[in-house]
């Protein structure tokens, strides 16, 4: 009895693949070895993986495309097109879908972290975290439409209703808005 071999050869390394090291995807032989992320280099099984123009990535690295992107289309860096770009030039700005979850360059009003889309809230051209969005009197929760500002310091309604009526004015509470922002400008030590 003699073995006759395959002539099946793996994608990744176009070696002969045999049949107890062969793991087929979407019709494609691979080594068991070789059936890797294309960006992380990390081991896939047939159930956490996706392939893109016919190159590997873990369900992460494939996500993680499409939030850049805005779709599957394009990859960090295909074998095939590596060779023709060098330099890839971003041609058109990413899709409203992509930009929900990449990065911002906007700062947090209250902290002066990052403000991600997903956990922000715009008023007055400023962006707050959803949780740094509260009555600087008192903490309380507040929202777009049940909060005063008074140079730049955010209050529920009903705080700032009662400390106008406390004085008569709004003249303590910008005196206190602008001692909090000097403590808050002096650099951490």
């Amino acid at each position: 009895m003699s073995f006759t071999g395959t002539q099946q050869k793996c994608k990744a390394c176009e070696k002969t693949v045999y049949p107890m090291e062969l793991l087929s995807a979407d019709g494609v032989a691979y080594h068991k070895s070789c059936f890797k992320c294309f960006h992380c280099k990390g081991t896939l099984k047939l159930g956490n993986y996706s392939s893109m123009e016919g190159v590997l990535y873990c369900k992460p690295h494939s996500e993680q495309l499409f939030k850049e992107s805005g779709n599957f289309n394009k990859n960090f860096q295909s074998p095939a097109k590596s060779a023709e770009k060098l330099n890839p030039v971003l041609t058109r700005s990413p899709s409203k879908a992509a930009s929900m979850f990449s990065g911002t360059q906007e700062k947090c009003a209250t902290c002066g972290k990052t403000a991600y889309p997903l956990e922000k809230v715009t008023v007055e051209s400023q962006a707050y975290h959803k949780s740094c969005f509260k009555c600087s009197h008192g903490g309380c929760a507040i929202t777009p439409s049940n909060y005063a500002a008074l140079e730049g310091i955010l209050y529920c309604k009903h705080h700032f209703s009662q400390l106008f009526k406390e004085k008569g004015s709004y003249n303590h509470l910008i005196k206190s808005a602008t001692m909090k922002r000097a403590v808050a400008s002096l650099p951490e030590a």
